[in-house]
């Protein structure tokens, strides 16, 4: 019996990761000849019907990653002035869960969005000058910056690039899939060191 929640990730036929698919969406992708190629492990065998000349049954097998033909143009366009949108799951996985002030790990629940030049400031609702905080450091800084609460920023705040984004819009994702996207993050990206951790 398969976990049918693990998530597909796809790639671009040059291996460029692109997003998360289900595996409806996978099997669709392989029946419409739309797969190059795929690699990593087998998730799924999807059975389909018999066929009434040979009276074999047909099925498609889905691996965690498939690289399909064509590809994101307007990706390719803006590569390097990409900017993902700014959510909260993103932004507590890419801080690792990790308050940025104390330096403790909370549950999802116990963290909140912090503007480290704050909105009342002229600070902006951007990756660059948003952490991960606890509620308690949060409500401590209120609406100043770290200095002025006398509050040190454990790291500076970054922009995820796509392939960093694609990891933290990932539930759950595989030993191959990480391996995969990690060879696709800047080599000075501070996510490979929040990943030991």
């Amino acid at each position: 019996m398969y976990d049918l929640h693990h998530q597909v990730l796809r790639t671009d036929a040059a291996g460029m990761p692109l997003e998360w698919v289900n595996y409806q969406d996978a099997v669709r992708l392989y029946h419409l000849g739309q797969v190059a190629y795929s690699c990593g492990s087998l998730l799924y065998r999807v059975h389909g019907g018999i066929c009434a000349l040979t009276g074999l049954r047909s099925y498609i097998d889905v691996n965690s990653i498939i690289a399909t033909y064509g590809g994101n143009k307007l990706l390719r366009k803006v590569h390097n002035h990409y900017v993902p949108p700014l959510n909260n799951p993103a932004l507590f996985k890419r801080d690792a869960h990790l308050c940025m002030y104390c330096g403790e790990r909370f549950q999802v629940r116990e963290l909140s969005r912090d503007h480290v030049t704050p909105i009342s400031q002229k600070g902006r609702d951007i990756w660059t000058n948003v952490v991960t905080a606890c509620r308690r450091c949060n409500n401590h800084k209120a609406g100043r910056r770290p200095e002025e609460a006398r509050m040190e920023l454990l790291a500076v705040p970054f922009t995820p690039t796509h392939a960093e984004y694609i990891y933290l819009q990932g539930k759950r994702v595989l030993a191959d899939q990480m391996e995969f996207l990690r060879a696709h993050f800047p080599r000075s990206s501070p996510i490979h060191e929040r990943l030991k951790m």
